[in-house]
């Protein structure tokens, strides 16, 4: 089964070699995503629920060049600096994501890349059309 890469202007996708998405048949993986502009900064920095919608957008684009739409989502992983980011980003979640409804994990971590950047998610989609 061939599989399709999906890049995006991330300048972390040549530094760490890995693809914003990936889609094998009817699967598609989403990388780990933050709100790192083309320029390298953050957006909506130290801003949960903002950068969680840049992140949406971003997860959005590479499912759309992969030939998929957000209600193919079937998970997504969300991780954040700190719990006190749930209700932001969950609020941002549920704008999206209510009528869809995939499973979905969000644990906190230590850190991301850079201190202002406050959330990062991982979708996955199944195309069963």
């Amino acid at each position: 089964m061939p599989r399709q890469l999906v890049r995006s202007e991330s300048p972390w996708e040549d530094k760490v070699g890995f693809s914003r998405a990936l889609r094998s048949g009817s699967h598609v993986w989403v990388a780990g995503t933050a709100a790192i502009a083309a320029d390298g900064s953050t957006i909506a920095p130290n801003d949960a629920y903002g950068q969680t919608l840049a992140i949406f957008d971003k997860i959005e684009n590479a499912l759309r060049e992969a030939g998929a739409e957000l209600k193919h989502v079937v998970r997504t992983r969300i991780f954040v600096t700190d719990m006190k980011y749930a209700d932001e980003v969950a609020r941002a979640h549920h704008e999206l994501f209510d009528s869809i409804r995939p499973v979905a994990t969000m644990v906190a971590i230590n850190g991301l890349v850079s201190p202002d950047l406050v959330v990062e998610i991982e979708a996955e989609a199944f195309i069963d059309e």
